[in-house]
């Protein structure tokens, strides 16, 4: 994670302490209201401790004792200090930004992402930009390639491209991909093991012997849900066959409805829950009585998967908590250009949209 700046806009006049003690003299400390932003040579003048120490416990979180981090943010807190970005550019080369980039903006899978990776850049008083590729492999390469000069890393959410284009363009600067897998870069993912096992399970223990998969077609993405679900299901010696659908979206979901119902399946796994929402939709449209005629099963747990007509039972992503964990990895220079692979729990959330097969 890039250092903080040492506030490089602040002068010390002959009267203000040195930062070469490790108990400086107290003196006043400026307030905040007063009309001078406060800077950690306040706080270090508030807590007796050195500069260097305040600003290893306010940016690089961990490496400093936890009992002396936690009263330097409450002295930073207590004087409303807040961090300059323009000061910590100076001295580092680093602009104290960096970028979400993510297929579709209006897709509410990302909001919860999104609000966990923002957390974590503000608590370190860095801005976070969002950008979209509508969902283009080749605008999501000439977005991250225009915004590189101005940032210092990168969240790429459910990239559309391959490792090799990753790993190429996290040579210029860090990358980490937040909800897909990547094998040349951090990763943080849902468990697909074992969200997709229990998907497979509760079908099966229903009775379902015939399961389709609406994937997302030639989506890097997509291929890995799909292989683990072709072997889970041959596991469990359930057919199962792969629909593709244009775009991970309500309306694709609508259209898929036809070839669902020529395939003959009794159950239905969807990419994810707008497009679960739009076969229900299309579903209902048609007559079909739902979920006795036909159990589908989303992906995310959206905030509308509830609401849904029936109420969708779905695979419940650990949304914030990837933005969250992908955004530190990210902030952290030991970890960020270091391919892993952080897997959180996705569970199975069953509601109203999955019953025993139609005898």
């Amino acid at each position: 994670m890039p250092g903080a700046a040492l506030e490089g806009t602040h002068s010390m006049s002959r009267d203000e302490p040195r930062d070469d003690t490790n108990t400086p003299e107290t003196n006043a400390v400026p307030d905040a209201r007063a009309g001078r932003r406060p800077t950690i040579y306040d706080i270090a003048q508030k807590v007796g401790l050195n500069p260097s120490t305040v600003s290893r416990a306010l940016n690089k979180p961990g490496r400093t004792n936890s009992a002396t981090e936690q009263r330097i943010r409450a002295a930073a807190d207590e004087l409303g200090y807040r961090a300059n970005p323009m000061a910590r550019a100076l001295p580092t080369g680093r602009s104290g930004t960096y970028a979400i980039v993510l297929p579709d903006i209006t897709n509410p899978v990302h909001f919860e992402l999104i609000r966990g990776a923002e957390r974590v850049a503000r608590a370190h008083g860095f801005t976070l930009v969002i950008s979209e590729t509508e969902g283009s492999a080749q605008i999501e390469r000439e977005t991250i390639e225009s915004l590189q000069p101005s940032v210092d890393g990168l969240l790429v959410v459910a990239s559309r491209l391959d490792d090799d284009a990753l790993a190429t363009l996290s040579e210029v600067k860090p990358i980490v991909a937040a909800n897909h897998s990547s094998a040349s870069l951090p990763s943080v993912i849902p468990d697909l093991v074992m969200g997709l096992t229990a998907a497979l399970d509760h079908l099966r223990d229903l009775g379902h012997r015939s399961v389709a998969y609406l994937g997302l077609g030639g989506a890097q993405i997509n291929r890995a849900r799909w292989e683990l679900t072709l072997d889970l299901a041959t596991d469990r010696d359930l057919s199962v066959v792969e629909i593709a659908v244009d775009a991970p979206t309500v309306e694709a979901g609508a259209t898929a409805l036809r070839r669902v119902r020529a395939s003959g399946v009794t159950a239905v796994l969807a990419y994810n829950d707008l497009v679960a929402h739009g076969l229900l939709r299309a579903a209902r449209a048609e007559g079909l009585r739902l979920p006795e005629e036909l159990s589908v099963i989303g992906f995310d747990d959206i905030f509308s998967a509830e609401l849904a007509v029936p109420a969708l039972t779905t695979l419940r992503s650990p949304l914030r908590e990837i933005g969250t964990r992908a955004m530190e990895t990210l902030l952290d220079a030991e970890q960020n250009r270091m391919p892993s692979k952080v897997v959180l729990p996705l569970e199975i959330v069953v509601r109203e949209s999955t019953a025993p097969a139609p005898s």
